[in-house]
């Protein structure tokens, strides 16, 4: 699994289980996340690598540096799982 910058990843534990999130940074065995709304790029969550499933989607740097422009990016896959 390659938790990169910018990588579309899901929750698979916790409150949070199946929201999905942006990674903004790895460190070891965490990464910190953000979903743009309840954890905004100010005040991201610290979450185990073994509880995220990555997706095969990396944003670009830009969509990384503003809340909406995550929250836009993240809806896709929020409808797509809806979908389910």
């Amino acid at each position: 699994m390659n938790f990169q910058r910018g990588t579309v990843v899901r929750s698979k534990a916790g409150h949070d289980k199946g929201s999905f999130f942006v990674v903004l940074e790895t460190d070891g065995d965490t990464a910190l996340i953000s979903d743009g709304s309840s954890r905004p790029v100010s005040a991201p969550k610290r979450k185990k690598l073994r509880h995220l499933a990555f997706t095969r989607t990396v944003l670009c740097e830009q969509s990384l540096k503003d809340n909406s422009k995550i929250c836009e990016a993240i809806e896709t896959f929020r409808k797509k799982a809806a979908a389910f």
